[in-house]
């Protein structure tokens, strides 16, 4: 009996002396500030404006995030291929990133439901001869390394067996090298495609079609055990779809028919 007693009194008092662990939620609010990985090259969803400043949709859906949060946004530029680092090594609290939610990416940090989606399209030197994806093999084609769009490419390069895949560490190296005939063409989204065309910025590219690949959707995401960060993540993209608070920012930053984030037959 006294045994029991004692083991018992050094439970409780374990109990006692032993802190809870506030999770990520909590530490940003008591922060007063939300830290987002944002790339700044890619816009229409990152970039500068004239005088320097951060501007775009994923821009305006942290500082977002941060207002529904009653913190300050902070707005951490991260080149692509150091998102997932950059969450890692606690220089971020949350990816607000144009990430593709793949599997593999799962592994390693928590995703959200989708809160952006985009289409593929081909973009061309204009004397590379390319009209559309299918002229490409053969080519010397590139993207951005790590993304969506670049590993697809890559695959089909090696599927086709003929032309060479390169890959870039910006989207502004991309467009460069195509502006200048380095590569012949190359696949990114949509969004992105007319925003580069459109610019002006680089002479002598235009959007000549869509690519046959997966829409992407795209995930906030955090570290993978932050349970409570990750569900009011989600709880906050379903407020922004269904406030219209998704397509204004859509209609703002890209334009036309905003995209669906549901999976038909998966979930709506």
């Amino acid at each position: 009996m006294k045994k029991s007693v004692i083991i018992a009194s050094l439970l409780a008092a374990t109990s006692v002396i032993t802190p809870a662990k506030a999770d990520k939620l909590d530490d940003i609010i008591s922060a007063g500030t939300l830290r987002c990985a944002v790339v700044l090259d890619f816009p229409p969803m990152g970039s500068r404006d004239d005088a320097n400043n951060p501007v775009g949709f994923d821009v305006d859906y942290c500082n977002d995030l941060a207002k529904a949060l009653g913190v300050t946004a902070e707005i951490v530029e991260t080149p692509f291929p150091e998102r997932i680092p950059a969450l890692m090594s606690g220089r971020v609290d949350v990816g607000v990133a144009s990430t593709s939610d793949t599997l593999e990416r799962a592994k390693t940090v928590g995703m959200t439901v989708p809160y952006f989606a985009f289409e593929m399209a081909v973009t061309a030197n204009d004397k590379s001869g390319i009209k559309s994806f299918e002229d490409m093999k053969g080519k010397t084609v590139g993207a951005t390394a790590g993304t969506f769009e670049a590993i697809a490419l890559e695959k089909s390069v090696k599927e086709w067996g003929t032309g060479e895949f390169r890959p870039y560490q910006t989207q502004a190296d991309v467009f460069l090298a195509l502006s200048q005939g380095q590569i012949d063409a190359t696949v990114s989204t949509s969004t992105v495609a007319q925003s580069n065309v459109k610019g002006g910025k680089f002479a002598g590219i235009s959007v000549v079609g869509k690519a046959p690949y997966d829409i992407d959707y795209v995930a906030l995401f955090t570290n993978r055990d932050e349970y409570g960060l990750i569900n009011y993540l989600n709880l906050f993209i379903n407020q922004q779809v269904r406030t219209g608070r998704y397509a204004e920012l859509y209609e703002k930053w890209v334009g036309g028919e905003v995209p669906s984030l549901t999976v038909n037959g998966v979930y709506r």
